[in-house]
């Protein structure tokens, strides 16, 4: 039996406002194809002392707005992910020493990944959802850190690392949405998306 496909419906056609590829995969996994992917560019820069939860759910409604205005008879779909370790926000690691500095914080701890949703349906209403997903790592060795760099699986990831590949042998407890650490919270964008058809 074949996976539901919201798009077959009588919907609006979908634009995906994010460059990420795995949001793109994730989409198609549950058989979301999208009509237009248009990123949305716009400064990430956390605001002084923001908090993580409002930092993600600020990046996904800034994202839409870059977006929404010229798809007015489409549903738009933006998303953001941060990790986050108590109130610090983490970088999406850029360089070797990101990625270690990533790494060593998340080591042997539990850290929050906010998946921030925001959906622009055409009449211009938009609708917001903030997944909190809990993950904890195993203590990591120097090594484990070394061999995890050197892959570059981390770079361009929020909190250096991608739970899809390599660090899902780090991965030692997770409350929650996984796709939302891969990305995208699935059950709550078709939610979303659904509701908004």
């Amino acid at each position: 039996m074949s996976a539901p496909s919201i798009q077959t419906r009588a919907i609006p056609p979908l634009v995906l406002a994010s460059a990420s590829p795995r949001r793109l995969d994730l989409l198609r996994q549950v058989g979301i194809e999208p009509a237009v992917i248009e990123p949305s560019d716009i400064d990430e820069t956390p605001e002084p002392h923001e908090l993580p939860r409002h930092y993600a759910l600020r990046m996904a409604k800034a994202k839409l707005a870059g977006v929404a205005g010229r798809h007015r008879g489409a549903l738009v779909l933006a998303a953001d992910s941060v990790v986050a370790c108590g109130r610090r926000i983490l970088p999406k690691a850029e360089t070797d020493e990101q990625a270690r500095a990533c790494l060593a914080l998340l080591s042997g701890r539990r850290h929050r990944v906010l998946g921030g949703i925001a959906v622009a349906m055409p009449g211009g209403t938009v609708r917001t959802r903030l997944v909190e997903t809990t993950v904890g790592f195993k203590r990591l060795t120097p090594a484990e850190i070394d061999d995890y760099v050197a892959s570059e699986e981390w770079r361009g990831k929020a909190g250096g690392y991608a739970i899809q590949g390599r660090a899902a042998c780090f991965v030692s407890f997770l409350s929650g949405s996984y796709s939302n650490v891969v990305g995208l919270p699935l059950f709550e964008t078709v939610s979303l998306l659904k509701a908004a058809s």
